[in-house]
This record gives C-alpha cells, sequence and structure tokens, in this order.
C-alpha cells in the first residue's frame, strides 16, 4: 500500500541524511520508525537476540583459548603477516648494523 507524507523540507532531508548514514532508504527509514513507535520493532529485544545468536561463537573462542592454553597462545593472534614483517624488519636492522660496521672499518681514523 502506497502512503503520502507531507513534511517540512528541512525534517525530508534531515529523512534522508538519516536514511543514508544507515544505508537504507527513506521508505525503510520511515517503515523501521513506524514499526518502533508501534512496538513490533524493540531495540532492546532485538539486542538480546542477536547477543544469544552469537553467544555460541565466544564459547567456541573460550574453549579455543583453553585448549590451547593463554600461555602457549602466540601474540596478536598469531598473524603470519605481523610475523613476516617482523623478521623484515629484523633482517633490515642487521643490514644496517653491517653497513655501519663496514663503513667504520673503510675510514681512517681521526687524527
Amino acid at each position: 500500500m502506497a502512503v503520502s507524507v507531507r513534511m517540512d523540507p528541512l525534517m525530508e532531508k534531515e529523512l534522508e541524511l538519516a536514511a543514508k548514514r544507515q544505508g537504507i532508504t527513506k521508505s525503510q527509514f520511515i517503515i523501521d520508525a513506524v514499526e518502533r513507535a508501534l512496538g513490533r520493532r524493540d531495540p532492546l529485544a532485538l539486542l538480546h537476540q542477536v547477543k544469544e545468536e552469537f553467544a555460541p561463537y565466544r564459547v567456541e573462542q573460550a574453549a579455543r583459548k583453553a585448549a590451547v592454553g593463554v600461555e602457549e597462545a602466540p601474540a596478536h593472534g598469531g598473524d603470519p603477516l605481523r610475523a613476516k614483517l617482523r623478521a623484515q624488519h629484523t633482517a633490515q636492522q642487521q643490514d644496517y648494523a653491517a653497513y655501519l660496521a663496514a663503513k667504520a672499518k673503510q675510514e681512517p681514523p681521526a687524527s
């Protein structure tokens, strides 16, 4: 069913911007607002529903940590990219130290 609503142009612009921020159409924004006003969509109930749906994921993560042991868990989640970057950084530092040592051997001592 189509419904027409007249509103102040400034309010319509606010409506448009709010809908855009949420990534939905103006129509969907209005439908959501009406559902909340009618009590069909309770944000608190929705929050509890989402928490219940995602609770198993937290339990699985905790079980994995307990199985591995907190002490044995790799730092930063064992990110392979971080490990590779850390290794490259260490190699570059060693190369630079070797370069400085070679340069120091080539320079004659100051008199």
